[in-house]
C-alpha cells in the first residue's frame, strides 16, 4: 500500500529519519535505565535530546542505527565527557556532513534538535564555580544558587551518568 502523500520527498518515498529515530530510542532506553530524572520533564528531554545527538553524530553517515557495543558506549562516555568541548565538536560534525553533502531527514533532525538545545534555556544549579574533576566530592553543590544554562548543560551530564549507570 503506498502512502497518499509524499510531502514532496524525491523519488515519491517517505522521508523517513531512521538513523536519527534509532538514535533517540537508545538515548531514550538509557535515561530511563537510569531512573535519573522522571520521563516527561523538562530535564529529561534535554538529556534525550543531547545524548541522541551525540549518539547519531558518533556513527557514520552509512550508519543503520543498532546495537550498543562496548566500543561505542566507551566513545560515547568520551564525548559526554566534562573536559570535552561537546558543543565545538556537534558543530564541527554537522557543518562536516553538511559539506559532505548529506542532506536527509536523519541530518535535518540533528541540526533542528542542535537549534533547539542550543535556543532552549533552563534553570539549573551553578555548576560552573565548580573546582577542577581533580579536587574530589568534598565541595557540596549549592542547589539554590541557580543561573540560566542552554538545555545541553543541563542534559550533557544528565546523558554521561546514564551512560555510566549502564
Amino acid at each position: 500500500m503506498l502512502p497518499e502523500s509524499t510531502n514532496g520527498t524525491s523519488g515519491g518515498g517517505l522521508a523517513v529519519p531512521m538513523a536519527w529515530l534509532c538514535a533517540e530510542f537508545i538515548a531514550d532506553d538509557l535515561l530511563r535505565a537510569g531512573c535519573l530524572v522522571e520521563p516527561g520533564t523538562l530535564e529529561y528531554r534535554a538529556g534525550r535530546q543531547t545524548l541522541a545527538l551525540t549518539i547519531h553524530l558518533c556513527e557514520g553517515t552509512d550508519a543503520h542505527g543498532g546495537a550498543r557495543t562496548a566500543g561505542r558506549l566507551d566513545e560515547w562516555l568520551s564525548r559526554t565527557s566534562y573536559d570535552h568541548p561537546w558543543p565545538q565538536w556537534v558543530r564541527a560534525r554537522l557543518d562536516e556532513r553538511t559539506r559532505a553533502g548529506e542532506d536527509g531527514p536523519d541530518l535535518a533532525m540533528a541540526k533542528e534538535t542542535w537549534r533547539i538545545l542550543e535556543a532552549t534555556s533552563v534553570r539549573a544549579a551553578d555548576l560552573g564555580g565548580l573546582p577542577p574533576a581533580g579536587f574530589g566530592f568534598g565541595f557540596p553543590v549549592d542547589e539554590c544558587d541557580q543561573v540560566w544554562v542552554p538545555a545541553w548543560q543541563l542534559g550533557l551530564p544528565l546523558g554521561h551518568l546514564a551512560l555510566h549507570l549502564y
